[in-house]
């Protein structure tokens, strides 16, 4: 199989009887390896389609929010350690686990329509300046639908997953969250575990108001968190990768000089 002209797979017919390959089965089998081929590779490319989307979105994301890129990458990284810890308890398949991964960076993409006055403020901010923060979750769900609907991706499978950690990332176990104030299992899995992955890279990162903090601080906060604002599986299954997490956090340092 080639797509734009490079090679990336192959079909591959096999038989455990002997002597079935004959010139009228082979001519059988060579449309039906074309018709397999188009169906992957119209796949393909519109997942590597979706890819690329997510990038941009991703730097347009890192250029306007006080994160760094950094931490978009660490938080994806403990989104599909914890998804993989958990797997096995929520039949997350290896594809799920993946999209995971692929779409936690998007969590916050909402935030391009927050204005940089609250967006940036470097203090605290007001009842009303938070009712705007908080509309980020729907707005990203809102910038998602268009630039799905763009591409013409919105037919993709596993896109709800996206659209469910733009809008659903700030939900709390107790029912005390945004937007929908959504109470345990009714948060979907997917945004219960970038909401761990993303705090737990917020509390061990240095920010311009904090240093970083340790680990063991941050693991023992998120455990003070678990059961009522956060999920307490998604904190442990995180916490039992902390060699995992080590790794990732040496692989993705902050960089001083930008």
């Amino acid at each position: 199989m080639f797509l734009n002209g490079a090679f990336f797979g192959f079909v591959f017919f096999n038989s455990h009887l002997k002597n079935v390959f004959t010139d009228e089965v082979l001519h059988d089998l060579d449309l039906f390896g074309h018709l397999t081929s188009l169906t992957v590779i119209s796949d393909v490319a519109a997942i590597r389609t979706l890819q690329a989307s997510v990038r941009t979105a991703a730097d347009i994301v890192h250029h306007r929010d006080v994160d760094t890129g950094a931490h978009l990458d660490r938080m994806a990284n403990f989104s599909r350690l914890i998804a993989r810890e958990i797997a096995a308890t929520h039949q997350l398949t290896d594809d799920l686990i993946e999209h995971i991964f692929l779409f936690a960076p998007l969590h916050d993409i909402g935030k391009i329509a927050i204005p940089d006055e609250i967006l940036r403020k470097p203090g605290t901010l007001d009842d009303a300046e938070r009712t705007i923060m908080r509309s980020h979750t729907a707005k990203g769900r809102e910038i998602i639908d268009v630039m799905l609907n763009n591409f013409g991706l919105d037919g993709l499978e596993h896109i709800d997953i996206l659209r469910n950690i733009a809008l659903y990332h700030h939900e709390a176990m107790n029912g005390s969250g945004y937007p929908k104030g959504l109470r345990g299992e009714n948060i979907p899995i997917e945004a219960r575990i970038v909401a761990v992955a993303d705090i737990f890279d917020a509390l061990t990162s240095r920010r311009s108001y904090k240093n970083a903090w340790s680990n063991d601080d941050a693991f023992a906060t998120l455990r003070r968190m678990a059961g009522s604002q956060i999920d307490q599986e998604c904190v442990e299954a995180l916490i039992a990768r902390r060699v995992e997490i080590e790794e990732i956090q040496t692989r993705f340092k902050e960089d001083p000089y930008g």
